[in-house]
């Protein structure tokens, strides 16, 4: 393609093959992550349920002293009280809630 005697075939070209790297670069892109989440979803499921279980201890051992279990002397834990404050209502709740045996099942 020429304008004026000046060749625009490059210019144009370029767009042309950007647009066909993007294309390819976007499906690679997809294969990628498909593959990723493929591989690594069981990993990062069992890695989320060790911190669940990590951070169900760990309030445990802090705040026991509300469910009549203390194993901390409570210096330590009024030291620990403004971390695990945050976190109290809703371990409470997971922790005294009703469960079934068809729960273990489906964790």
């Amino acid at each position: 393609m020429t304008h004026e005697g000046i060749d625009m075939s490059p210019l144009f070209g370029k767009k042309e093959e950007k647009k066909e790297e993007k294309k390819d670069s976007e499906a690679m892109r997809a294969i990628k992550e498909t593959v990723y989440g493929a591989a690594m979803h069981g990993m990062v499921t069992y890695t989320l349920r060790a911190r669940m279980h990590l951070e169900h201890l760990f309030m445990l051992i802090t705040m026991g002293d509300m469910l009549g279990i203390p194993i901390l002397p409570p210096y330590y834990t009024l030291r620990l009280l403004p971390y695990a404050v945050p976190h109290v209502k809703t371990w409470e709740r997971r922790l005294l809630r009703e469960r079934d045996i068809t729960d273990q099942f489906f964790m």
